[in-house]
């Protein structure tokens, strides 16, 4: 099999493989308030259940980074995607408390893994291509969601149980999924083994170079979590929208992180990723200026669509910026960095709705505004004008990887 060849599979199915993880993450936080009343988690509890996930995923980041040595990143996805797949369908078999635990416990340890051996191979794979491509895999993360959220409200609107609308889910995409990894490109060790590119190690002193990029990560997830979980409430109960409009911001934000990321390449390949994140910082920023001052949902909306075309490019190009920055040692850069995403998901609905409570909810969504802001201070950390993609600095499509490349 040609060069060419190999690279465009494995695109295809690790494009595939984030498309998955999309729908069954939507498929599993759309349903929380089902998933309490199946099991009987009370108000008090359900929180220490949410967070257990995000605590185990970042576990699962952390033992990735190490076993990721020992095996390829694409091994470690082969097998944990079907895991979560599983983890997700044991969510809505159960009939005890126990059970429920036991189900997100599993899937929390395996989305860690799931979300680290995924971005490793993306990163993998941009840096074969020379060109940005790591938006276009995230855009198949934002269109699962779109998929999964909408079935859940099928299975919601019909009300179907918890087993009964995961199950043509897991029985469809798990075949699927495991079937794709055989196409997985990968490379051995360290991710980025190109032979070209420089040695460089994550001791103490090369974490402080990754630090700024995981203050961006925690900030962007901050302003995420704080679109997943109250925008619905905000619109509702501060600005007035009804129940039903209500609904309606987060399949919004969630569109245009489509859209955004399906563009992003485009503009990351002509512009650099520097000045693609630092417009899409500002766009993010006035997106929650524009839902802290919006006198009525309509104007509140806006402010939720620029949230989206803003902040969607920042985790992508803060992924792709690690492989930059240690590209002898990405695999590890990018698990440290992925503990992060979970960092900013256990603080950011806490630290709004707390604000909320004590102050005011439009006072609160200054909060993150100028958390994301933070992007703005530690932009260079994305690549200076040599490690661009595109420019004179893009390397043919078709490249040898036969050394050290990996189909698992």
């Amino acid at each position: 099999m040609t060069a060419d060849v190999r690279l465009r599979r494995g695109r295809g199915s690790l494009g595939f493989s984030f498309f998955v993880q999309g729908v069954t993450f939507a498929l599993l936080v759309t349903r929380i308030p089902a998933i309490q009343d199946r099991y009987g988690i009370s108000d008090g509890l359900l929180p220490a259940f949410l967070a257990a996930v995000p605590v185990l995923a970042g576990v699962a980041s952390v033992a990735t980074e190490h076993l990721v040595k020992r095996v390829p990143p694409a091994l470690v996805l082969r097998w944990a995607q079907p895991l979560v797949l599983l983890s997700l369908l044991g969510v809505g078999a159960g009939t005890q408390l126990w059970h429920v635990a036991a189900a997100l416990g599993a899937f929390g340890l395996s989305v860690g893994a799931l979300d680290a051996s995924m971005n490793m191979l993306g990163v993998s794979l941009q840096w074969a291509y020379g060109r940005s491509i790591m938006l276009g895999f995230h855009a198949s993360y934002s269109l699962g969601g779109i998929v999964g959220a909408s079935a859940a409200w099928a299975g919601a609107h019909w009300h179907l149980s918890l087993l009964t609308g995961y199950f043509p889910a897991v029985a469809v995409l798990l075949p699927l999924a495991f079937y794709g990894s055989r196409f997985y490109v990968g490379q051995q060790g360290q991710g980025q083994g190109q032979g070209e590119v420089p040695e460089k190690g994550l001791g103490a002193g090369g974490f402080k170079l990754l630090l700024p990029l995981c203050l961006v990560m925690a900030c962007a997830y901050i302003g995420d979590s704080t679109v997943s979980n109250w925008s619905a409430k905000y619109l509702q109960d501060v600005l007035g929208g009804s129940e039903q409009l209500a609904t309606v911001p987060y399949n919004v934000y969630m569109v245009t992180t489509l859209v955004g990321r399906a563009a992003g390449d485009l503009g990351v390949r002509r512009f650099g990723a520097v000045a693609v994140v630092r417009a899409g910082t500002v766009v993010a920023a006035g997106g929650f200026a524009v839902v802290a001052a919006a006198p009525g949902a309509w104007p509140g909306m806006l402010g939720f669509t620029l949230l989206g075309i803003g902040l969607c490019v920042i985790v992508p190009q803060t992924f792709a910026a690690a492989g930059r920055l240690f590209p002898g040692a990405s695999d590890t850069a990018i698990a440290r960095l992925n503990i992060f995403n979970y960092v900013g998901f256990l603080i950011g609905s806490p630290l709004v709705g707390g604000i909320g409570d004590a102050w005011s909810y439009r006072g609160a969504m200054l909060v993150p505004m100028g958390l994301v802001l933070v992007t703005l201070l530690y932009a260079r950390s994305f690549g200076a004008e040599g490690a661009r993609y595109g420019g004179g600095h893009e390397r043919p499509r078709v490249v040898d990887v036969g050394r050290g490349g990996n189909e698992v």
